[in-house]
């Protein structure tokens, strides 16, 4: 299944709350969400009543478009959360959590996401001294994540450490913005995960 690659706003309505897909928009009135509360299409406005599968299915979609991921990505790192020992919704966002672009994009070196992809695929990110340029490499424990040193003076880069300096960094990450490094002091749990996400919903949507 190809990536998606139409309005991000879109996305947000259609699940009825705010995924953060557009970085800095999304804390202002420009926000799609804010300006129109109600899924896309002729028929948004519409009441429609859902089944548990339709539940567990919207929430399955939301988890997804929040990390960016096709189906097959989504689904496989599902596969791997189960074979894990503990509780299967819980490793499946710890799993998610440890992506390199969203490490890079929870430490404010992106306003987004998608942009920290763009930004990992470029070759701007080392780990541990090495550059890494695959958004799906999974960082450990006591790994260091930072911007090279040629790439520190990207305008993007500058603009988004700007905007993320009110933004909590999760417990799990420390960062050094003097250098433009994290550390991952540990792995993710679930109370360091700010995603609206009901977990249980889509354990029991891939059970069936």
């Amino acid at each position: 299944m190809a990536r998606y690659v139409g309005p991000r706003c879109r996305q947000c309505r259609r699940e009825g709350i705010k995924l953060y897909l557009k970085g800095e928009r999304c804390y202002t009135i420009k926000c799609g969400v804010e300006r129109r509360a109600y899924p896309p299409g002729d028929h948004g406005q519409m009441r429609r009543k859902m089944s548990n599968y339709g539940i567990q299915l919207r929430e399955k979609q939301k988890l997804r478009k929040i990390y960016g991921l096709n189906e097959l990505q989504f689904k496989n790192y599902f596969r791997r959360a189960e074979r894990q020992k503990g509780v299967s919704g819980e490793n499946f966002l710890r799993i998610l959590e440890r992506r390199l672009d969203n490490v890079v994009f929870r430490l404010g070196f992106c306003s987004s996401r998608s942009q920290a992809r763009v930004f990992v695929r470029h070759g701007h990110v080392l780990v541990n001294g090495k550059k890494v340029d695959i958004p799906s490499f999974l960082v450990k424990a006591g790994e260091v994540v930072q911007v090279c040193e040629k790439s520190r003076q990207i305008p993007e880069l500058l603009h988004a450490i700007e905007v993320s300096k009110g933004r909590r960094v999760p417990s799990w990450l420390e960062l050094n913005i003097e250098n433009m490094e994290g550390r991952i002091a540990g792995l993710p749990v679930r109370e360091d995960i700010d995603a609206p996400i009901n977990e249980q919903l889509i354990v029991e949507f891939y059970s069936k």
